[in-house]
């Protein structure tokens, strides 16, 4: 069993700023990558940023420059700087962690996720 608590939510004026965290914890010791995803009532979930265990860094067109993900101290917990935020932003945000696994060759991502946190911009 995995599971992936997130916190850091809320409510934010328009240029504020916010941060995210996310700590996993069960049966998988270590995960390739992890990463933030928001998602809007009745749209698809879209990935944020996210990082890979050996650092590398990528996140949407929408976000580069006022977001920032990096990895804690603490192993497989990840955070979310949020920077100059704005009404787009709001949405619910959810914490990803993936392993890279194998079947019969084929690489796939086993994927874990956590329950999600409201993040609001008021404009």
């Amino acid at each position: 069993q995995v599971q992936l608590v997130e916190s850091g939510g809320g409510l934010v004026q328009a240029g504020g700023s916010l941060r995210l965290s996310c700590a996993a914890s069960g049966r998988i010791s270590s995960f390739n990558r992890m990463g933030w995803y928001r998602q809007l009532p009745g749209k698809q979930r879209e990935l944020v940023g996210a990082i890979t265990s050996g650092g590398s860094t990528n996140y949407a067109d929408s976000v580069k420059g006022r977001f920032t993900i990096f990895r804690g101290s603490a192993e497989n917990t990840v955070y979310l700087q949020m920077n100059s935020l704005n009404a787009e932003d709001t949405a619910v945000y959810y914490c990803n962690a993936a392993v890279m696994r194998y079947a019969l060759g084929v690489p796939y991502s086993d994927d874990y996720w956590g329950q999600g946190t409201q993040v609001t911009v008021s404009s």
